[in-house]
C-alpha cells in the first residue's frame, strides 16, 4: 500500500496539496501505527516520500515526543529544499495544537539551534507572524524572536528573517522600525537582512 502510494505521489513533481490528502488518508487508517510509516517513509530516496513522512511527523508531534525530536534531527537534515518547506509547515502546525504562547519554548529552541535549517523553518513555517493567536496580540515578541536571527551566518535564514520582519511591517511599521534602531548596521549580514526588511516598506506607522 506505502509503495502504492509513494509511486502515485512521485507523478506530481511540485505543490503540497497531494501530500497533504496522502497524509490525511493514511491518518484516517486507524489500524495503522502511524509513527513507524512515517519514519520508514524519511528514509525513502524520493523526496515525495520524505514529505509525506515528514507531513505525518507534524501531525503527530503535538501528542508524541519522538515524532518531534525527528522532525529536529532527521528531517532538518535533509538536503532537499521541498522536505524544507513541509517541516516548516509541519512546525507550525504543531504550534497551532499547542497553541502559539503555550509553544513559545519551543519556538525559541528552533529560533535558536545551530542547525540554520530549525531556524528557517520556524521563521518560515509561522509566516505571516502577526497574523497567528498570541502573536496577533502580541506583535513585539513576534519581532523580538524573528530579530534574534538578523545576523544569522546562513543567507538562507536571513532571507526568511527580512521577509517576515517586512510582513509584519505591513501593518506594525512604527514597532519594525523601532526595531531596526537598534540594529548594527555595519555588519554585513544584519544590514543585508535590513534591505530586505525595508524594501518597498516606509516604516514608522502602525495601522
Amino acid at each position: 500500500m506505502l509503495e502504492e502510494i509513494i509511486n502515485e505521489l512521485q507523478k506530481t513533481e511540485h505543490g503540497f496539496k497531494h501530500i497533504e490528502e496522502a497524509g490525511k488518508n493514511i491518518l484516517e487508517d486507524k489500524q495503522s501505527d502511524i509513527l513507524p510509516i512515517a519514519l520508514e517513509l524519511l528514509g525513502n530516496e524520493t523526496y515525495q516520500a520524505r514529505m509525506l513522512g515528514t507531513f505525518l511527523l507534524g501531525q503527530l508531534a503535538a501528542e508524541n515526543e519522538q515524532a518531534l525530536q525527528a522532525l529536529k534531527s532527521i528531517v532538518a537534515t535533509d538536503p532537499n529544499w521541498r522536505v524544507q518547506e513541509m517541516l516548516a509547515k509541519a512546525f507550525d502546525y504543531y504550534c497551532s495544537r499547542i497553541g502559539y504562547e503555550a509553544s513559545l519554548a519551543e519556538i525559541k529552541t528552533w529560533l535558536l539551534h545551530e542547525n540554520p535549517n530549525l531556524n528557517r523553518a520556524a521563521v518560515e513555517g509561522l509566516r505571516i507572524w502577526t497574523s497567528r493567536p498570541y502573536f496577533k496580540e502580541h506583535p513585539q515578541i513576534a519581532i523580538g524572536l524573528i530579530a534574534q536571527l538578523k545576523g544569522s551566518e546562513s543567507e538562507y535564514v536571513r532571507k526568511s528573517v527580512g521577509n517576515a520582519l517586512r510582513d509584519i511591517s505591513k501593518k506594525h511599521g512604527a514597532l519594525v522600525a523601532q526595531e531596526l534602531l537598534h540594529w548594527d548596521l555595519t555588519d554585513k549580514r544584519v544590514a543585508y537582512t535590513q534591505k530586505l526588511v525595508t524594501k518597498n516598506q516606509k516604516l514608522g506607522r502602525s495601522a
